[in-house]
Order: C-alpha cells, then sequence, then structure tokens
C-alpha cells in the first residue's frame, strides 16, 4: 500500500510539478505540453472504459461517441464566443444559407448551459443502455449495438444538414472563457487542469471500485446469473456504469477539445472506439493503473511511428492487440506483476535450498 501510495506520488511529481517547471526553464517546449495534455485526456476516455469493460464486463464501442460528444459540446460553445460582432451564426451556417441559429444550438450560448446540456445528452444517450440491459443483451451483441450507434452519430454528424460543421467538424477557436488559447501560459495552464482532472478522476473511480457498488461490479463481471439469483438488481448497476462511463468520456472530451483546437466526426468513429478498447486490454483489464498507462503508451507510439511511417500504424496496432490477447492477457501491469511472482518464488526457493544445503554440511 506504501509503495502504491509512493508510486502516484511520483507520478503527480513528475508531471504536475517537473515538467511544467521544465517547460518554464526553456527544456520542454510548450507543443510537448499540450501533445501530454491530450494523451492524459486519453488516459481520462480510458479510465471510462476500463470501469465498463473491465470491471463490469461489458464490451463497449461507442466510448469515442461519448469522449466527442463533449468535444462537440465545448466546440459548439466556443464557436459561438468567438463569432464577429454582428455576425449570429458561423461561417458553415451561412455557406448554407442558414440565417438563424438553430434551437438545439441555444444552450451552448454560456459556459454554464454547455456543461449542463453535455451532461444531459450524456446521460440521455447512456440511458438507452437501460432498455439492452433489461433484455439481457451482453457479450458481442452488445459491443454490436453500440457500434451501430458509433457508426450512426458519425454518419449523422458528418452531414452539412446537421448543422455541426459536416466532415470538416468544428475548428478555429481563438479563445475559450476570455482566454487566447494560443498564448504558451494559457495552454500549460490547460496542460495542469488536464493532469488535474485526471487524479480526481483516478481517485473517485479507486473509490468506486472498492467500494460495495464497485464489488458487485466485478461481480457481474464474474457471474451475472448468480448476481440476479441473489436478488441484485443488475440492470441498474450496468446502466449506472455505463452512464459513469459515459460521463467520464465527456469530460475527457471537453478537456481534448482546446488543446486540440479542431474536432472531426471521424474522433468518433468505431475504428476510434476499438483504439481505446485496445488501450486498456494493453494496459490491464480492471486496472485502473493499466487504463492510464496502455492509453499513454499507445498514444506515444501512435505520434512516434505517423511521423516516421505513418502507413505502417494500422499494421503496429494490429500487432499490439495480438500480442496483447496471445501473451499478455491481463495486459503490462499482470504481465510485470507476474515476472515479479516468479522472482520472488525463485528466491524464496533458492534461500531454502541453500538453508538445506548449510544444514546438510
Amino acid at each position: 500500500m506504501e509503495k502504491e501510495k509512493l508510486n502516484y506520488i511520483l507520478f503527480l511529481l513528475a508531471f504536475l510539478i517537473l515538467l511544467p517547471a521544465a517547460n518554464l526553464m526553456g527544456w520542454v517546449d510548450i507543443n510537448t505540453m499540450t501533445l501530454w495534455g491530450r494523451y492524459f485526456c486519453f488516459a481520462i476516455a480510458a479510465i471510462g472504459v476500463d470501469l465498463i469493460w473491465g470491471y463490469t464486463g461489458i464490451m463497449t464501442m461507442c466510448q469515442a461517441f461519448f469522449f466527442c460528444l463533449g468535444a462537440y459540446g465545448i466546440g459548439m460553445f466556443m464557436t459561438l464566443s468567438n463569432l464577429p460582432a454582428g455576425q449570429t451564426v458561423p461561417d458553415f451556417m451561412t455557406w448554407n444559407n442558414v440565417t438563424t441559429l438553430p434551437f438545439f444550438w441555444k444552450p451552448f450560448e454560456t459556459f454554464t448551459g454547455t456543461v449542463i446540456a453535455c451532461i444531459i445528452i450524456s446521460i440521455g444517450f447512456g440511458f438507452i443502455s437501460y432498455f439492452i440491459f433489461r433484455r439481457r443483451i451482453k457479450g458481442v451483441f452488445f459491443a454490436i449495438i453500440t457500434q451501430a450507434l458509433a457508426w450512426a452519430m458519425f454518419l449523422l454528424f458528418s452531414r452539412n444538414e446537421t448543422m455541426l460543421g459536416g466532415s470538416n467538424g468544428l475548428t478555429n477557436f481563438p479563445t475559450l472563457l476570455g482566454l487566447d488559447l494560443r498564448a504558451d501560459n494559457v495552454k500549460l495552464g490547460l496542460y495542469i487542469f488536464t493532469v488535474i482532472m485526471l487524479g480526481v478522476i483516478f481517485f473517485l473511480s479507486k473509490k468506486l471500485t472498492e467500494s460495495k457498488f464497485g464489488k458487485v461490479l466485478v461481480g457481474i463481471r464474474d457471474s451475472e446469473s448468480r448476481l440476479r439469483f441473489t436478488g441484485y438488481k443488475v440492470v441498474q448497476y450496468q446502466t449506472a456504469i455505463f452512464i459513469i462511463g459515459a460521463l467520464i468520456a465527456v469530460v475527457a472530451g471537453m478537456l481534448y477539445l482546446p488543446q486540440t483546437g479542431i474536432v472531426t466526426p471521424g474522433r468518433m468513429s468505431v475504428r476510434a472506439s476499438i483504439e481505446m478498447l485496445i488501450w486498456v486490454a494493453l494496459g490491464g483489464r480492471g486496472n485502473l493503473k493499466g487504463a492510464i498507462i496502455g492509453a499513454l503508451i499507445v498514444n506515444m507510439l501512435y505520434s512516434i511511428f505517423t511521423s516516421l511511417m505513418p502507413e505502417a500504424w494500422p499494421y503496429i496496432l494490429g500487432l499490439l492487440y495480438i500480442i496483447t490477447v496471445l501473451y499478455m492477457k491481463k495486459g503490462i501491469l499482470g504481465l510485470i506483476a507476474s515476472i515479479g511472482l516468479k522472482w520472488r518464488l525463485n528466491k524464496k526457493w533458492l534461500f531454502f535450498k541453500r538453508k538445506k544445503y548449510v544444514e546438510n554440511t
């Protein structure tokens, strides 16, 4: 337990103090800080995936959609708040001969309205899962349904008639709440706030998994039918954790867009949701630390390989998944734990063997 606390302290020390300090001293470029800020946004989303899939055993393929709900929500707010004086609708609406702001854009005229709207919409979509769980649809069938939802939303958001920027998405946001997003100090502030939010969400999620609620989730994953027979309302637990995971993804998306500057429907595609599953599988399912580590590793590799040989990245990602499934079923953290266990057992065996040898001589 003490070692675990030490790891948390070292993580926060490295990314919340040392890295920002290195940036202020000119050792680390501000673009690198922004890149790490995006990585941590993905890590937040991975925590939500792990709660749903790793702890509860529900394979969801629409988490990228919820991630984009948050990104589009804050993007709509920034689009409206950055309109030139006298202009009432964004440029892409003007090009489509739309002169009046659509009604569904109205809640996003204020930051408070944006946050409330994102929460309500994500809960609304998340509650759809209640009717699926009530029919006891699970496994690959649930994955297919969520995949269909993600694909449908991708097609919907890609259409110009939806008035959400079409396939080009939303972009060109110079300010957020009066802060210049191009300023270095604002970029650094966004990075620090993202790390803090990652820590808060990790802490709350860890408390959740250690509570009775979390134990029930693990019970659903291991033996759903047994929990039903003992009187637990499994559907309510499944719906609740699905909505919690969706809300976490929304938060990640809202933090992601100001640091990226653009969101397109491509970010909510089925492929993006599958990549989130790979993050969690690689790091270690059912382990929040594993979800964070997996998200950071995969996205760092993505940045490296798409710069050096972009055409090879899909094959590398597929290879990572194959290796994980065949040789690291418990992910990187599981592999490290098994190696450590074998080392301790071998050390203990050598100790007793040496002791027996001394006694015999």
